[in-house]
């Protein structure tokens, strides 16, 4: 049994509690203590889905023994100031049970996230602290950059270059052998045609940037 907190208590933190549960339904999952959640903007010992809100975010390190850790955020900047404070603690990565990625040369890195009714095929990298929501598709050889996250219904045909901390939005579709540079917010439902540069803001069909953003926005 493995104790561990939820960072965020909004709403894709409760889907996380809930994947969190059916693991531990699933005959032979990990096994994890959910201690509850942590966010800065809802008060201590609000009650979510049977489970407390413990305090703020700098709980954690109130604890003398220390967890693991599972982000309930999808933000990716947010997402990478999080995990730069929290370096030294165990984010496990967590996949849906039904999710197959035995015996296809597929990488994922630590606190990684997988949601129910994606389809990952072959020779695949995931990396660090990704975040893969319901119902996503993804494509062979395709790279995933840290911090990233795909919100549901995101299609990456192959052989797709996603570099860090990019958020595509739902039921984005990019065709294959592009790159979508570090950085770049997809907006919901584009269709990506052409490699997308960083720091960027895209949307439409096809995509196009509409916007170029600094790096502290």
């Amino acid at each position: 049994m493995k104790d561990i907190i939820i960072i965020g208590a909004g709403g894709f933190a409760r889907e996380v509690k809930c994947l969190l549960d059916e693991i531990n339904d699933f005959e032979n999952g990990i096994n994890y203590n959910i201690l509850g959640f942590v966010d800065d903007n809802i008060d201590a010992n609000t009650k979510i889905h049977g489970l407390k809100v413990l305090g703020n975010i700098d709980y954690i390190l109130t604890l003398k023994e220390k967890p693991s850790l599972v982000l309930g955020i999808g933000n990716p900047k947010t997402k990478e100031v999080i995990c730069e404070k929290f370096k030294d603690f165990d984010f496990p990565i967590i996949i849906h049970p039904s999710i197959s990625v035995k015996r296809k040369n597929i990488s994922i890195g630590i606190g990684s996230i997988i949601c129910e009714g994606s389809l990952l095929t072959c020779d695949i990298i995931i990396s660090d602290f990704v975040t893969i929501n319901l119902s996503c598709t993804i494509g062979h050889d395709t790279v995933v950059g840290k911090f990233s996250s795909l919100m549901p219904a995101v299609n990456l045909s192959g052989e797709v270059v996603i570099e860090n901390s990019v958020f595509i939005g739902t039921g984005v579709k990019i065709i294959n052998q592009l790159t979508i540079g570090s950085n770049t917010i997809i907006g919901a439902g584009a269709v990506v045609s052409k490699s997308l540069p960083s720091n960027c803001t895209a949307v439409g069909i096809p995509a196009k940037p509409i916007k170029y953003h600094k790096l502290h926005e």
